[in-house]
């Protein structure tokens, strides 16, 4: 009906399936819709509320080919944002300090939640502990949030991520198993959702295994659930190098072994990114200045901490 905004669901076995299947539908059945990011003569942006089941996020083959950024060590240091806040020393909440620094990251809103009330709440940590310490895992309550209502209404990009949603269910083997949903406000198909559910999915392993870990209980990822307000393909995409239309030419000739790579292929990359990261960290806070190596410092074998491997 003309005036309503279409809903699509994808159901995929695999994060690279996911991506190939959504890219298409949202091409083939989105809205024409204009954004208040177009420039002049842009066409309008391809638009929809978007359900996306992965049924395993973390099987192999994980890495699209044309899915994100074509570096992993981009991926992985993503990764390490989301999940270890690596670069949260960036973010200037209410912008007081440098009104270049971020405003958010995903891991300072979920470990580091202001309740506006002058105190701050590790989500994380408080969900691990409860599914930790409460008789049985079948809670309905272990969610977790990102917005606040004081700071995002007016920020220039709040925050897309708004909530998390954990679910456990006795699996086969006495293996319990981490069902997650996350709710996202906008979301960027082609620059940005990849990135997001890389690292998104891997938080769940992470509080899939600290659970496991510190409950004496066997435990595996399940499976996850993607939810967009909006997920956009923009008008500024469709034609060009990197556009939206040379992406779907590149599936349509290509077969998924050719374009779905086993993450483990990019191994010594990705050790290489959080030796690179560790170095940059500490040229930082030797210097201030971000993303720099100080000379004197190998950003090749700088150690990192040990549990960005976990």
């Amino acid at each position: 009906m003309k005036g309503n905004q279409p809903v699509l669901f994808i159901s995929a076995r695999t994060l690279p399936e996911a991506f190939t299947t959504t890219l298409k539908a949202v091409w083939e059945n989105g809205c024409d819709i204009a954004t208040e990011y177009d420039r002049a003569g842009d066409p309008p942006s391809k638009d929809a509320t978007v359900m996306v089941e992965i049924e395993n996020p973390l099987t192999e083959p994980r890495f699209h080919m044309y899915g994100g950024p074509a570096d992993i060590v981009e991926l992985e240091i993503y990764r390490l944002e989301v999940v270890h806040g690596v670069h949260d020393q960036w973010v200037d909440r209410y912008g007081e300090r440098d009104d270049r620094l971020w405003r958010y990251s995903y891991h300072e809103r979920l470990f580091n939640y202001d309740t506006g009330d002058s105190n701050v709440v590790n989500q994380i940590e408080v969900l691990i502990q409860k599914m930790v310490n409460t008789p049985n895992l079948y809670s309905r309550r272990f969610n977790a949030i990102t917005w606040i209502p004081g700071i995002d209404p007016d920020l220039g990009d709040p925050p897309c991520l708004q909530r998390l949603h954990f679910r456990w269910l006795p699996g086969e083997d006495d293996t319990w198993v981490l069902n997650m949903n996350s709710d996202w406000r906008s979301r960027d198909l082609l620059k940005a959702w990849y990135m997001n559910v890389w690292a998104i999915t891997d938080l769940q392993r992470f509080v899939a295994k600290m659970v496991g870990k510190l409950r004496g209980i066997k435990t595996r990822v399940g499976r996850y659930v993607d939810k967009s307000d909006s997920l956009h393909i923009y008008g500024s995409y469709f034609d060009g190098a990197g556009s939206v239309q040379m992406v779907l030419r590149m599936l349509e000739q290509e077969k998924p072994e050719q374009m779905y790579i086993d993450s483990s292929a990019f191994a010594d990359q990705v050790i290489q990114a959080r030796h690179l990261v560790a170095a940059q960290l500490e040229s930082e806070k030797r210097t201030g200045k971000k993303g720099y190596v100080l000379p004197e410092i190998d950003e090749k074998t700088f150690p990192y901490p040990k549990d960005w491997d976990f």
